[in-house]
């Protein structure tokens, strides 16, 4: 199979506009070029690659090409960078849960800051389901809850993000039913239909299911500032609350701890920007997140 680089980068085009008409506007082609470089990219590879539709997706075999589309494009942007293409940017896509971009994984940012010539494109995913967007190719790295290698990916552990459950003094005094709270029928926030926080703590409790009033917030800074206006009770990240518990304005409900072991997940791929990138990950881990358990996977 010979794959064309002007080839490979419609597919890239197609696949991350959604139509041919915008992958042209991208590459600043007309439509009936990119049509020909993709008939020319299925005649070499034998089979479909993009469903056509509104919009257009990749094929399975396609998505495997988007994301050798995606090496190809940072290698050389890179190769571009280093012989002084002033107008070459680097883009480094991956994927933060909103809960550590929210906290530790701004210090990664703060770093980003000083870098000459680099782009970060964050996809805000639930850390368990960014491994998606790793298998796809539309990230080059992620912030995992799965230790299990994506293929491609060498993963390494980041540390625990700790959560404690949560809510102002007048909610909770409200709820108090004598030395215990009302679990079952407190009202309770989640952050989307993927998070298992607080239905996990209400086991705890005994409780099965959620009470009847649940707040949805899938925003990690409003979520938190809801708590603090007393909307309802949830699992926080102990780094988010800053002076909070210390100062009377959250109360801690329980003695319930989670630990969510985060992982990096990353390309085997030998690019500068993306090394840098993971040292400075792993400098914020560090700094921020409490230890990886002992038996935690090291891969690559």
């Amino acid at each position: 199979m010979d794959l064309n680089p002007a080839q490979l980068d419609a597919l890239v085009a197609i696949a991350e506009s959604g139509s041919f008409d915008a992958a042209a506007r991208t590459l600043h082609v007309t439509p009936s070029a990119i049509s020909q470089r993709i008939r020319a990219l299925e005649t070499s590879a034998g089979q479909v690659l993009i469903t056509r539709g509104t919009p257009c997706v990749p094929t399975p075999h396609g998505r495997r090409l988007v994301q050798l589309g995606r090496q190809t494009r940072l290698l050389y942007n890179e190769a571009a960078r280093e012989l002084h293409s002033a107008s070459v940017a680097v883009e480094l896509p991956i994927a933060v849960n909103a809960d550590s971009l929210a906290t530790w994984f701004r210090d990664v940012l703060k770093e980003a800051a000083g870098w000459s010539g680099t782009a970060i494109r964050v996809s805000v995913e639930d850390q368990a389901h960014s491994q998606e967007l790793l298998r796809s190719g539309d990230v080059l790295a992620a912030v995992t809850s799965d230790p299990t290698p994506v293929q491609g990916c060498t993963v390494e552990p980041l540390g625990l993000l700790r959560y404690l459950p949560a809510a102002t003094p007048e909610f909770a005094a409200a709820w108090r039913r004598g030395r215990s709270l009302d679990w079952a029928r407190m009202p309770t926030m989640i952050f989307n239909d993927k998070d298992d926080l607080q239905p996990e703590v209400l086991r705890r409790h005994g409780v099965e299911r959620l009470p009847p009033v649940v707040h949805r917030i899938p925003s990690s800074a409003d979520f938190y500032a809801a708590v603090l206006l007393g909307l309802g009770w949830a699992m926080v990240p102990r780094l988010q609350t800053g002076d909070d518990l210390a100062t009377g304005r959250l109360e801690r409900l329980s003695r319930d701890l989670t630990d969510v072991a985060l992982y990096w997940q990353r390309w085997r791929l030998d690019a500068p920007s993306l090394a840098t990138l993971t040292d400075a990950v792993r400098r914020a881990a560090r700094h921020n997140l409490r230890p990886p358990r002992r038996d935690a996977v090291i891969d690559g």
